[in-house]
């Protein structure tokens, strides 16, 4: 058996397993779909929105208290158990409230044959140095941390496998949770591509009717009832107590909240990286910075892990501003509905086995990222401008990630930063 037929039945097994559970009756007789599709639709807004197609221009211009602009992004992907007849060839008919032409085109990866990139050397000269300084890690919404923080990191100490005990004190299991790539199917297209990079639309909106037609799945077709979500626009303020009141606009259909925020601090020789996050629990890491089903959202909230969807504020604590220096880069996460789509429809009786042509999934998140602590996230001074542009501004959505290199990229692989 080939690999990629191999990835295809792992993870149809498992996608049919979920399916199963997540069903009334977890006996009905099912089979996995010939064709899977997903469109995960994302909203960005504060620094997040730069790299939306406005430039360093339309950033300034929302420091300035310009504000609530947005930036939109779309991910589809269509897996398949069939070759293609002929060229691989897929197309997805969008409405016209998208603003994006009549359709895009997902297109087929070549598959590559190069080995995974190693992530630096594995093995330290005598010349070398064990890296040097710390991570703190602290969690939770409040003027002050809670007991048992930091937990303190030692680069050097890691480097030599010394990982602290207790490090995640909360195990995350998703299992409804999956992603189409062409590991895991036949044939496999996506968008963005090459072929086609356009941005999304700040206007654009993805209610109507959707049609996704190929030369290796059979014809998909569903309507969206739900759009991009809003923009979350999070703004910091100064408390007495040294700790940053951060707080956003709710988003109606949202299913949880998720913030982290990253500073660093230099004494001498030493250097500390501050780590924190709004779980009240010690979580780090996991899926945060990707798109979270309303079920893994609401066992999430259950634990603590995210805010609940009714909230609106959360208090960095006094301590994480102390350590991690007068700036810290904070991103927060909103997450939002999903929309389930198959043919034929699984039926009622549990009886009746199903055997369904296609099924398609549409998350909705939305996100933003604000630097708490730096003058003029509606007053920067003009001579601050283009300096904090370039370091704070992301990448563009569509733009492949860099790769985590060292330790450091322990916290910002689980920011999403990099891969």
């Amino acid at each position: 058996m080939s690999r990629s037929v191999f990835g295809f039945v792992k993870v149809s097994v498992a996608t049919l397993a979920i399916a199963l559970a997540a069903s009334p009756a977890q006996t009905q007789p099912a089979q996995p779909p010939i064709a899977r599709y997903t469109i995960d639709a994302g909203t960005s807004s504060g620094m997040m929105a730069m790299g939306g197609g406005g430039g360093i221009g339309a950033a300034m211009a929302m420091m300035r208290g310009g504000g609530n602009q947005v930036a939109h992004e779309l991910i589809l992907r269509l897996g398949s158990t069939r070759a293609a007849t002929g060229e691989p060839k897929a197309d997805h008919f969008l409405p016209t409230g998208a603003r994006m032409g009549a359709s895009l085109p997902l297109v087929t990866p070549p598959r590559g044959r190069a080995g995974p990139v190693p992530d630096g050397p594995t093995e330290r000269t005598p010349d070398q140095q064990l890296p040097q300084g710390r991570l703190l890690l602290f969690w939770g919404c409040g003027e002050r941390a809670g007991p048992g923080q930091p937990v303190v990191i030692d680069f050097s100490r890691l480097a030599r496998g010394q990982v602290p005990p207790g490090l995640y004190a909360q195990n995350l299991n998703l299992p409804d949770d999956w992603s189409l790539s062409g590991s895991n199917n036949i044939t496999f297209g996506e968008w963005p591509n090459g072929r086609n990079p356009r941005p999304v639309p700040a206007d654009a909106s993805l209610l109507g009717a959707h049609r996704i037609a190929s030369t290796y799945a059979p014809e998909i077709s569903f309507t969206l009832a739900d759009d991009f979500m809003p923009g979350l626009n999070p703004v910091g303020r100064d408390l007495p107590s040294g700790a940053v009141a951060l707080s956003w606009t709710g988003a109606p259909k949202a299913t949880g909240y998720y913030a982290w925020a990253i500073g660093s601090s230099a004494e001498g020789n030493s250097r500390d990286m501050v780590w924190w996050t709004s779980s009240s629990t010690q979580q780090f890491g996991g899926p945060m910075s990707d798109w979270i089903s309303p079920a893994a959202a609401a066992r999430l909230v259950a634990a603590g892990t995210l805010l609940a969807p009714s909230r609106t504020t959360c208090t960095v604590p006094a301590e994480v501003r102390e350590a991690g220096g007068q700036v810290l880069m904070t991103q927060l996460f909103g997450y939002g509905p999903q929309a389930d789509f198959a043919y034929p429809p699984r039926p009622a009786d549990a009886r009746t086995p199903w055997r369904p042509e296609w099924t398609a999934r549409v998350r909705f998140r939305s996100n933003a990222m604000v630097m708490l602590g730096m003058p003029g996230m509606g007053g920067m001074s003009d001579a601050d401008e283009p300096e904090a542009a370039e370091a704070g501004a992301p990448a563009p959505a569509s733009a492949a990630k860099p790769r985590c290199r060292g330790l450091r990229g322990i916290a910002e692989r689980a920011a999403g930063l990099c891969e």
